[in-house]
């Protein structure tokens, strides 16, 4: 699993930020504790996923890629809207890939 240098953190989530992140690496679950990724497929601009999928191995070890935590999925839908409206504001469009070059480094 990959961490995005410049994790997203949702407000509910900040106070817990450090004890999520390594629940997650250790590979336990954590309930209402939801990830940003970039998208599975053309589709979507981001992805929004339980952190017990995190668990189930869908993808292989390092496909993985997070942008984002946070707590509860509200937060984590006011979360990805943030992203995506600095994507917008940044780079005009909806490119993920643009937009993590321009802020200087890749998921």
């Amino acid at each position: 699993m990959l961490w995005y240098r410049h994790l997203y953190v949702g407000e509910k989530a900040k106070k817990h930020r450090f004890s999520i992140i390594q629940s997650i690496r250790k590979g336990s679950w954590r309930p209402g504790v939801y990830v940003i990724t970039p998208p599975s497929n053309g589709n979507n601009i981001l992805d929004i996923y339980p952190s017990y999928m995190m668990l189930l191995n869908e993808k292989k070890e390092g496909e993985w890629k997070i942008l984002g935590i946070a707590q509860g999925y509200e937060d984590a839908l006011r979360l990805a809207g943030a992203i995506v409206g600095e994507m917008y504001e940044k780079t005009g469009g909806f490119s993920l890939h643009e937009f993590l070059e321009e802020r200087g480094s890749k998921a």
